[in-house]
């Protein structure tokens, strides 16, 4: 299968005032992404509020990522879901509108709590879309699902035909430099950390990642890569440390999922509010976020709209 070269961008959900679902900003925000140097984008995942929408919401955010995407932009639908039969029903339509991929986290609850549990989780919703590569979504903290990776790459190899390979979103950089290189690099490792995407290319072996903060701060991202890739560390040092910098703002406004969504107000893409139980930034919260931003130079190196 083919492996993913450079990063995937995770985007936000955009809500109108109401609560709804804005499938208006999908097409603008597609194109000023791919304009900031990202591949593609992994929806209805954790940065896209995915387990707080419907199923009939996330069908219609992914028909519409996936008509508007420009070419060569790659979608892939986050299917992870409590119950299993809508995982199955929502990876037969993401092969059916022509999604490049699929991906699932292990479900919240009930807490998978052995890798075999998790690998027929993981074949059930691979098998109903097996034209597709299917990604495991590695995030425990968000689901308990502390498991060992290089045992479930071993637990799938064989098994599961379509297993692409996994979005990598922990701390353990020898866990994730251990399953880049089961069986010479079979599968596909997705790093998953936008503040420790240098010191996964340091190991030698990272090719491609999905983040949520390369939606504000994609072209300092891209530019570690890229930079790394012209061998000029000192450029690939300082953009990690700026990309950190950013991260430790939106640290102090609740994280990615709702400082960094009010971010993109600020580029132009008021994409609404976060759903309940979010607890959505004040005016007040926002102008001091700004103020922060202001102050590491943010605004001279975020993502620009063409």
């Amino acid at each position: 299968m083919e492996k993913i070269i450079g990063l995937i961008d995770a985007p936000f959900t955009p809500f109108h005032a109401n609560g709804e679902v804005n499938l208006e900003p999908i097409e603008r925000y597609a194109q000023m992404l791919q304009h900031n140097g990202l591949k593609g984008v992994f929806i209805n995942g954790s940065s896209g509020e995915g387990y707080m929408l419907t199923t009939e919401e996330r069908m219609l955010l992914a028909e519409r990522w996936v008509s508007v995407a420009p070419e060569g932009f790659k979608v892939i639908v986050h299917v992870g879901s409590c119950c299993l039969k809508e995982s199955v029903a929502l990876a037969r339509h993401a092969e059916k509108i022509g999604a490049w991929g699929v991906g699932a986290m292990a479900p919240p609850f009930p807490k998978i709590g052995r890798v075999e549990e998790l690998v027929d989780y993981c074949a059930a919703i691979a098998e109903a879309a097996p034209s597709l590569p299917f990604y495991y979504y590695h995030i425990p903290a968000f689901n308990g699902a502390f498991l060992p990776m290089i045992d479930l790459l071993k637990a799938v190899d064989g098994r599961i035909p379509n297993f692409a390979g996994i979005k990598y979103t922990y701390e353990s950089l020898y866990e994730y430099n251990q399953c880049r290189l089961y069986k010479d690099g079979k599968y596909d490792m997705l790093h998953g950390q936008d503040e420790t995407i240098l010191p996964s290319l340091a190991q030698g072996g990272a090719k491609g990642g999905i983040g949520g903060t390369t939606n504000y701060n994609g072209r300092e991202l891209v530019g570690i890569i890229e930079a790394w890739n012209n061998g000029d560390i000192e450029t690939a040092r300082e953009k990690q440390n700026f990309s950190q910098a950013v991260i430790n703002v939106i640290c102090h406004f609740r994280g990615n999922i709702v400082g960094g969504k009010r971010i993109m107000k600020f580029l132009g893409f008021d994409l609404g509010p976060n759903r309940t139980p979010f607890r959505n930034m004040t005016d007040e919260e926002e102008a001091q976020m700004r103020r922060e931003l202001e102050e590491i130079g943010f605004f001279e190196r975020c993502n620009v709209c063409k």
